[in-house]
């Protein structure tokens, strides 16, 4: 017998027990699925089994570390599904593109066709392996058995990105005879995966999962053909540079090659900044350039861009930031715990905003206001402005793209723009990496430098920034006239040197103890790419300093 302490509590229970026997008698105490465990702040699969006295915690499907683990499991079975259905290159050569709401688009690459039967077909193979609860097991091995064992069944993308690995051992996983490797956690058996859809979409399918905030409910997918087109141009480019995954990009590192993929990068992004404007320029009725996108995506050096861009096309950007128009602080509306909420739309004085704006754009001239954010209240501080033929207003701000934020102005008036770090190199074909992940460390990196922020706080307040951007951006960015991608294919090798050394500080006993560990693990896959080669004006530079814009 062993001892394991759970809720400060001692049990005694036979030693062997899985942990998925265990989480069977406490289940009915939480409030969702217990999905994995941490053993003395080491998270474990279900399926591992007590051999000592540890104290123990468990995790559902609503916390973020359960969530993943039901993602990763719902794709590992979607290619069993597929490897069932069409043999094994058909599983190997579908690739994990990138999510669009809750749908993760499946690319198979032509060996399955996108049509409506073979989904059913795959629908229907998932659903007899969740029937019948098919276990997955994970098998440690040796580094070099591993990389054999990738080499036997043409997992090239596999063997390029543990070239690079310096740890000896490597963790696959394995269903009914279907091996796969997964960064991350798995659940015990298939029959956790109760809530999933398959749609044909493209030149793939739409595998829909649900949002980890109501994880037993699957909403419908809603389609984004606009942010679609996006992420399929941006996954282009990294096909056509040779950079599909971080193995691929790990390479390119070592041939010392970097400073040219920097610059042809760096112009890619100034040519589509200078299509933006002019198209901006050939609308004659736009006095209103709207800029929206969620945290961290580079907002700040994209406008200084942008109006450098239309000054060269006889344009006088004029710059407006929405947070002058704040609503003083007793005025704030607090959310369900009692804080201020900043990024609703009752934060903002839209009735002012609108007024102003119409004034300027009937050549009045206006006083504008300036936040003051130490006292919470808005001042005006003689900044007065009168628009000229030329002049645009260059306004950034989380509600840009909602109509309700400028609903007194034409619409022909407006141009709005929506601007994201969209992320679509993948670690190897079957591990993406979420544009968040990448979003997330831009902001570690950037608020410990600028604003003495600590990752764990930053981490902290992650969770609240992303029910901000769902709630008030993501609803909005079809409208956009314009969408620009302002992920770097090489930015998550420069900033790993600066978010490493933050990361290790959180210490062991706090919640957010995981998700920091999940990242050092995910940053280990890259080789490291100084910054020294990166321009100044890069938007990367707003994030690890030395850029020569304001930002």
């Amino acid at each position: 017998m062993v001892t394991i302490t759970i809720h400060g509590e001692q049990k005694q229970v036979q030693q062997g027990t899985t942990y998925e026997d265990i989480a069977a008698e406490y289940q009915e105490a939480y409030g969702g699925t217990i999905a994995l465990v941490a053993v003395d702040r080491k998270i474990r699969e279900l399926f591992r089994k007590v051999v000592r006295d540890c104290e123990i915690e468990f995790f559902t499907l609503k916390d973020e570390v359960g969530h993943k683990s039901y993602m990763r499991t719902a794709k590992m079975l979607f290619l069993k599904a597929v490897y069932d259905l069409f043999g094994a290159k058909a599983a190997q050569e579908s690739t994990m593109e990138f999510t669009i709401g809750r749908g993760l688009y499946v690319n198979t690459s032509g060996y399955v066709a996108a049509t409506a039967g073979n989904a059913e077909q795959i629908k229907d193979r998932m659903r007899q392996l969740v029937e019948a609860k098919a276990p997955f097991m994970k098998r440690s091995y040796p580094l070099e058995e591993a990389m054999e064992l990738f080499r036997r069944k043409g997992m090239d993308d596999k063997l390029k990105l543990f070239r690079f690995r310096m740890s000896s051992t490597v963790n696959i996983y394995e269903i009914e005879g279907y091996y796969d490797y997964y960064y991350g956690y798995m659940l015990p058996n298939a029959g956790y995966v109760k809530w999933f859809d398959v749609i044909p979409y493209e030149d793939g399918f739409m595998l829909v999962l649900p949002a980890k905030s109501n994880p037993t409910v699957l909403e419908p997918f809603t389609e984004s053909r606009k942010l679609f087109a996006a992420m399929e141009s941006a996954k282009e480019w990294g096909r056509s540079a040779g950079i599909r995954t971080v193995g691929d990009l790990n390479e390119q590192i070592c041939s010392g090659s970097m400073s040219d993929l920097i610059l042809v990068q760096e112009a890619k992004q100034e040519r589509m900044i200078g299509e933006i404007a002019k198209d901006i320029a050939s609308r004659e009725n736009v006095k209103f350039v709207m800029i929206a996108g969620p945290s961290s995506s580079g907002k700040t050096s994209f406008s200084h861009r942008l109006s450098i861009q239309l000054r060269t096309m006889g344009k006088v950007p004029r710059p407006i930031a929405l947070d002058n128009y704040f609503v003083n602080r007793e005025q704030t509306p607090r959310d369900e715990n009692g804080d201020y909420n900043f990024e609703c739309l009752e934060a903002i004085d839209v009735k002012q905003f609108n007024d102003d704006m119409v004034k300027l754009l009937a050549g009045e001239r206006v006083e504008l206001p300036s936040f003051n954010f130490k006292i919470g209240q808005r001042e005006y501080r003689g900044d007065y402005l009168q628009l000229g033929e030329n002049d645009i207003l260059v306004i950034e701000g989380i509600h840009g793209l909602n109509e309700k934020m400028s609903y007194e102005l034409p619409e022909a008036s407006k141009y709005k723009i929506y601007i994201s770090a969209l992320t679509t190199l993948n670690i190897d074909g079957h591990n993406r990496i979420p544009t968040t992940d990448g979003r997330l460390l831009r902001r570690m990196v950037r608020d410990a430098r600028t604003r003495g922020s600590s990752a764990q706080r930053t981490i902290q307040m992650w969770p609240s920034v992303r029910r901000g951007e769902e709630e008030n951006i993501f609803p909005f960015q079809e409208g956009a006239d314009a969408m620009f991608n302002s992920a770097l294919v090489y930015e998550l090798a420069m900033l790993k040197t600066f978010a490493e050394p933050l990361l290790f500080q959180i210490p062991r006993e706090a919640p957010e103890y995981y998700e920091a560990k999940r990242l050092l693990k995910f940053l280990d896959y890259f080789l490291s790419v100084p910054s020294e080669s990166l321009p100044n004006n890069s938007i990367c530079r707003e994030f690890v300093g030395g850029s020569c814009f304001n930002v």
